[in-house]
């Protein structure tokens, strides 16, 4: 097998999605999503259960047809080429999808040899990524027998048989310990730092800010938000503006003179007793300055200010109406009506 890596087109986007559109029934899972993905880079997908996370992953590697719209990765069209895009792209989903009568080696073997690899090179790739994956001890053991974050690491090994350029991961870490779950991160960047390209759909807040470049967010099958995560932040509005005064005697003092001034509108500052520390919340430079002047006025000796901007679930939240929920919580709605399909 060859090895492909790299966009024929000489393109900087490995992924571009136009007007993609989806129907299951009378409900519209994806309604005119536009994508880009640079090469190189991790785009994370956010959005509630049933944005339709799932169903763009679907199309994108050829596992479902578009009612319409357009989609290229690394050149091919999803629709017009899809063996040749088969061969460039790896996929792993919500579920370790491996073999488990099947030892982990004979997995990753069976898919090098689906992949055209020879016999000779598929025993190498398999045992150069069960030693990756530090799965070399239980290599020649059944995968039933795995615990399951070595079936999640043997599924990622799996996807990196043929040496994708565009690796799909559809809430990999879904129903992992905490500690598993940053193996798989690492992992997850590792394959960056070698030049794979990677789409996430996840729920995990935190997940997306170890691991996304950029972010887009989805909901009701559209496009609703998508930028870098501090631009995402900065556009939900406001920041809080930490103020540490160095006597802890002048917190709630100080709190009730600024609220008094009216400098933040209608917000109110809360006292952080705990932390010594008055958060403030604000909308602008122009309200940080006055902040910081009435406090410096009254004589209060600070010891120190800093700003923070909104957590990733409060833009979330803000943008779709829903908090996120935790991926093992429930199977997503797009999930239930492809199967159903």
């Amino acid at each position: 097998m060859t090895r492909i890596d790299k966009n024929p087109t000489g393109a900087g986007s490995a992924v571009t999605v136009r007007g993609l559109v989806k129907h299951y029934g009378e409900t519209k899972a994806l309604d005119g999503v536009d994508l880009d993905v640079r090469e190189g880079t991790v785009m994370g997908v956010l959005g509630p259960n049933g944005a339709g996370k799932t169903t763009l992953v679907r199309i994108l590697s050829t596992l479902l047809a578009p009612d319409s719209g357009q989609a290229t990765v690394v050149g091919y069209d999803v629709v017009r080429q899809p063996r040749q895009l088969r061969r460039v792209i790896g996929l792993t989903g919500q579920y370790a999808s491996v073999d488990e009568k099947l030892p982990g080696w004979e997995n990753l073997y069976l898919i090098g040899r689906l992949l055209d690899l020879s016999r000779r090179d598929a025993r190498a790739r398999a045992e150069e990524l069960l030693e990756r994956f530090a799965l070399t001890d239980a290599g020649k053991r059944p995968a039933a027998t795995y615990s399951g974050g070595m079936r999640r690491r043997l599924d990622l090994a799996a996807s990196m048989i043929g040496h994708p350029a565009v690796l799909y991961l559809d809430e990999p870490t879904t129903g992992l310990d905490p500690r598993t779950r940053n193996e798989v991160w690492a992992e997850v960047k590792t394959m960056v730092g070698d030049g794979v390209t990677v789409l996430l759909t996840t729920q995990y807040m935190e997940e997306a800010e170890q691991l996304a470049d950029e972010l887009t967010v989805v909901d009701r099958g559209k496009v609703i938000a998508r930028g870098g995560i501090d631009e995402l932040k900065a556009k939900v509005g406001g920041r809080t503006l930490r103020v540490r005064p160095a006597d802890p005697l002048q917190l709630r003092p100080l709190a009730s003179h600024l609220d008094s001034l009216g400098i933040t509108g209608l917000a109110s500052t809360t006292v952080d007793a705990d932390r010594g520390a008055l958060l403030v919340p604000i909308l602008s430079d122009e309200q940080l300055t006055a902040v910081v002047s009435a406090v410096t006025a009254r004589g209060v000796t600070l010891s120190s200010v800093t700003t923070e901007l909104p957590s990733l679930d409060e833009v979330f939240l803000s943008l779709t109406g829903h908090r996120a929920s935790a991926p093992q919580d429930a199977v997503p709605t797009d999930d239930r009506q492809e199967v159903a399909v």
